[in-house]
């Protein structure tokens, strides 16, 4: 397939994934102008808009600010004002927008995958072995998610199903002593990234603080600039109990990016705006579909234009 049929299919999954986000918003903002100026009273009614909208008080009062600056006190069509909360949008999207690249030397480039059961956590790591590959890079698998033999089971299937190698142990295994064998593998074999999975329980923050700070003091040993990277993978259709994980993670893992996933089953897609306002970390890629080729680094500009309902 050519990188333009390629982007073109994946600007379609864009358009499908956030359908629904799109309506929402289009449905909220409907009636909030017209051929009245835009006045204090109007502003008030599209800041609400997007606060139910799941874009969050933070990023819907930048907008409306935004808004009140270069618009205050002239006719405004609805048209006119989604091209202008698109481009606020785009605004707080564009500094998130960063690909995951694979950087480090020595090899390999070690990613610990965080996330709460059911967050999509062990297709997304597939996934993203998946983009790597097809960026010529060397993948290598890890099962660090003991806990449940579902998890390490589910990415056994995954690995053999995009060709990479899987490092794992038995369930209830100690967590900190696969990553060693893994990275010690990984570095023998030269893989380029080292993908791990690790333990999505937040029942017990202590405990699972623990267990990252084990994983951590192993990674140390072998590879002092490991991990390179801490991504969270948010369930899109929480809405905004994503922000309150981003928070609790943020504390206990040290994340330094996220990715945000089922954004094809939800009207909330718009908590993306709110993660990216409220803590500015990187979003890596966003997951619209359950196919291997659903997952990707996103453009900020479409993102934004279709959430707003203009593109």
């Amino acid at each position: 397939m050519s990188d333009a049929a390629d982007n073109t299919g994946w600007t379609d999954r864009v358009f499908g994934g956030f359908k629904k986000t799109s309506e929402r918003l289009s449905g909220n903002l409907a009636g909030t102008v017209g051929n009245t100026k835009l006045d204090d009273a109007t502003l008030d009614e599209v800041e609400d808009a997007l606060i139910v909208s799941d874009l969050g008080p933070s990023a819907a009062g930048r907008i409306r600010a935004k808004l009140a600056e270069k618009r205050f006190g002239s006719t405004i069509t609805e048209r006119e004002l989604k091209e202008a909360v698109a481009e606020e949008i785009a605004a707080i999207l564009r500094p998130v927008a960063k690909p995951l690249e694979v950087t480090a030397f020595p090899r390999p480039q070690v990613i610990l995958v965080i996330g709460v059961n059911g967050s999509g956590k062990t297709t997304t790591i597939a996934k993203l072995g998946h983009l790597f590959y097809e960026d010529d890079y060397e993948v290598m698998l890890a099962a660090g998610d003991t806990f449940r033999a579902a998890a390490i089971e589910q990415l056994a299937v995954w690995a053999d199903r995009i060709g990479a190698p899987l490092i794992r142990g038995p369930e209830g295994g100690d967590p900190a002593s696969i990553v060693f064998d893994a990275v010690k593998a990984a570095t023998d074999v030269g893989t380029d990234a080292l993908i791990v999975d690790t333990a999505g329980r937040l029942q017990n923050k202590r405990e699972l603080m623990d267990e990252l700070a084990k994983i951590r003091k192993v990674l140390g040993r072998l590879n002092p600039e490991a991990p390179h990277d801490v991504v969270l993978v948010l369930d899109a259709t929480n809405g905004q109990n994503a922000l309150g994980q981003i928070e609790i993670f943020r504390e206990v893992a040290g994340v330094t990016g996220l990715i945000m996933t089922k954004l094809d089953g939800t009207a909330r897609g718009g908590v993306l705006v709110a993660a990216a306002e409220q803590f500015g970390l990187p979003i890596h890629a966003i997951g619209v579909g359950e196919g291997m080729d659903d997952l990707r680094p996103f453009d900020p500009d479409l993102v934004a234009r279709v959430i707003a309902g203009v593109a």
